[in-house]
């Protein structure tokens, strides 16, 4: 970015070559090792340093610098205040709040902190961040124009990147609200009902509750038509016991010297407990620092958070992102805010109790490398790491096992949607991009996302390297998580289903009715459990007081239906989840699985609180708080 773009005034000579300095012009004397070397070594750095620098740097593709910055070796502020005293230019420790004018153009500087023009009341002064390997070239700018030295200053990296986040914090944080509905707000669940859904919703309520007051005709047609709905469901999941897993070998990662930046993007709120743990997991993940962009993206307000993760002496390669107070306060909204700054070509997401597999990122980038442009997203199994813990976390355990190990590998193998997990997606960041990323407004971004992406023409496929977490243990926990799940899946749906026709050809047929039995089926399912129980015993009831020749085949095929839809389910919970464990994983459950009606009476209690959470308060985020777990190894599965 050249200096005077942020006034709007002409570059000059100087400003020119000072841009050509600090980062357009490469040419082969500014980027000579030797050069960088000399200087490394004129600063003090001593030669044992260098040349293990230099060998990494070979190996990865980076600079000597870089590699020196990234180990830890040398701090970032020590190496460019020495600098900074080298080329006689003042070191700017830190830059003031509204010394730097915002434009779109300033969000470069978050990609690569290179220049940025202070505004001061006396006199403007340019900030750089100078390169070892153009030095040389700084040097003789300097000699030619020793006027440079009184409009010139030296900061680190961190330094004009914290200063850039708060000069465009405001427009930011405007752009990660309403950016989706502004410019594409046919996938924006800001507004839960669409004029002609919330009409045609209230005309089906009003004549259903009519019907069913003064005809026993519409309950026996509702009866059928949940049944039915239930049972497609249901089936759907049997599909999933009798899909044929292949048990895949990760493909081979690419060597380091291939490697692009990687960025990771953690959404932390109220997650001060477990900030060592967190950041000791990210420092196991096998990826270069300096090839790694770790973004803590937290909210400008929960000091506390901020202070556990500052007193972590982090790497080079961590940032923390701060969000400013602006609402709906949920996680995808802090997702886009961070994103303007993600320096990587793939980005992955987490969760702060996450503990995912060292090579997760490897085996991703290879998958990515090998697979056609259109597969967007990536998803990794979560594996839940203290089943033993309580009967909930057993249950939990369970359904992370099938959904992750057995239902979204058949769905990503016959090319359907997959309605992705929260945390461990690995997406192409260009793509993620152009398609709006997240939607700040859906409390279940993940799910929207998945279907969104598959509706624009792009697929998501799973890979084996797992995350392990932790689930609920408690009921009021596992009750507001889930609640929060539901209502987002609603959302999805809704917003899905502003256009059904429109819908359906994006997708194709298959994979439209694929995506009403996940989504519409499973909250179809939940809601209508009760209604099955009752079912089943009222049918039972009525037909052992009935003699058998006069019980009608209609009541006995809707008993059956019922029955296979209540302990089918239960059945495929169980098949689907036991079938994908490890022994371990198993003994953990030991006999808690018999507790699975109960579970399921559970989710159908939190589905209806999601209903009428939707209308009373839609983008309210349930926080599950999290804590440090003894499970902090990621054993493969």
């Amino acid at each position: 970015m050249r200096i005077g773009e942020y006034e709007g005034r002409a570059a000059t000579a100087a400003d020119d070559e000072l841009y050509l300095q600090t980062g357009a012009g490469e040419t082969p004397e500014t980027l000579c090792p030797q050069s960088e070397i000399a200087l490394l070594r004129e600063l003090g750095i001593g030669k044992p340093s260098i040349e293990a620098a230099a060998r990494k740097a070979e190996r990865y593709g980076t600079s000597i610098e870089s590699e020196l910055l990234s180990s830890g070796l040398v701090t970032e502020s020590s190496y460019y205040a020495a600098l900074a005293r080298l080329l006689r230019l003042p070191y700017v420790e830190r830059i003031g709040d509204n010394l730097i004018k915002d434009s779109a153009r300033l969000d470069q500087q978050l990609l690569r902190p290179s220049i940025v023009r202070l505004n001061h009341s006396r006199k403007a002064l340019t900030v750089i961040v100078p390169e070892a390997r153009k030095v040389s070239h700084l040097r003789r700018l300097l000699a030619q124009l020793p006027e440079l030295r009184d409009a010139i200053a030296i900061a680190s990296p961190s330094t004009v990147r914290g200063a850039v986040w708060t000069a465009g914090a405001a427009r930011r944080v405007r752009d990660a609200v309403n950016s989706l509905f502004e410019r594409q707000p046919r996938f924006s669940a800001r507004v839960v009902f669409s004029g002609k859904q919330g009409f045609y919703a209230g005309i089906s309520c009003s004549l259903l509750v009519a019907a069913l007051a003064t005809s026993g005709l519409a309950l026996l047609t509702l009866h059928i038509a949940i049944s039915s709905l239930y049972l497609a469901a249901l089936l759907l999941r049997i599909r999933a016991v009798t899909f044929r897993r292949q048990r895949t070998t990760p493909m081979p990662a690419a060597d380091d010297g291939e490697l692009p930046v990687y960025t990771v993007l953690v959404a932390c709120y109220r997650e001060a407990e477990v900030a060592a743990q967190l950041v000791k997991t990210l420092k196991r993940l096998n990826w270069p620092p300096s090839r790694l962009d770790i973004k803590l993206v937290c909210e400008a307000d929960d000091h506390e958070t901020i202070d556990a993760f500052r007193a972590q002496g982090l790497g080079n390669h961590f940032e923390i992102v701060e969000v400013p107070a602006m609402k709906p306060r949920t996680k995808p909204k802090a997702l886009s805010y961070a994103l303007a700054g993600a320096r990587g070509r793939y980005v992955a997401v987490y969760d702060a109790e996450d503990r995912p597999h060292p090579d997760q990122l490897r085996e991703a980038h290879a998958r990515f490398c090998a697979a056609p442009e259109d597969v967007a997203c990536l998803q990794a199994p979560l594996i839940i790491a203290n089943g033993r813990e309580s009967w909930i976390s057993a249950l939990f355990s369970l359904e992370y096992s099938a959904l992750f190990r057995a239902l979204l590998p058949m769905l990503a193998r016959n090319r359907m949607p997959l309605p992705l997990g929260g945390t461990s997606n690995h997406f192409r960041k260009d793509v993620l991009i152009a398609n709006g990323a997240w939607d700040p407004f859906n409390v279940t971004e993940d799910a929207d996302l998945g279907m969104r992406l598959f509706r624009l023409g792009y697929r998501s496929e799973v890979i084996s390297r797992q995350t392990l977490e932790d689930a609920p243990v408690t009921l009021r926990v596992w009750t507001g998580q889930r609640t929060r799940w539901f209502k987002g899946w609603l959302q999805t749906w809704l917003v899905l289903m502003r256009d059904p026709g429109g819908l359906r050809r994006e997708m194709g047929t298959r994979a439209f009715l694929i995506f009403h039995l996940l989504i519409g089926g499973m909250l179809i399912s939940s809601l209508a459990h009760p209604l099955m129980f009752a079912f089943v015993v009222q049918a039972a009831v009525a037909m052992l007081e009935a003699p058998a020749v006069g019980i009608p085949l209609r009541d006995r095929v809707l008993f059956v239906i019922d029955f296979v839809n209540l302990f089918g389910s239960y059945a495929t919970f169980l098949v689907l989840g036991m079938a994908a464990m490890i022994e371990h994983e198993k003994r953990q459950i030991g006999w808690r699985w018999a507790a699975v009606p109960i579970y399921w009476l559970m989710v159908s209690f939190a589905a209806w609180r999601a209903v009428l959470e939707l209308r009373t308060n839609p983008f309210f985020w349930h926080k599950t708080p999290h804590r440090p777990s003894a499970q902090l190894g990621a054993k493969p599965s």
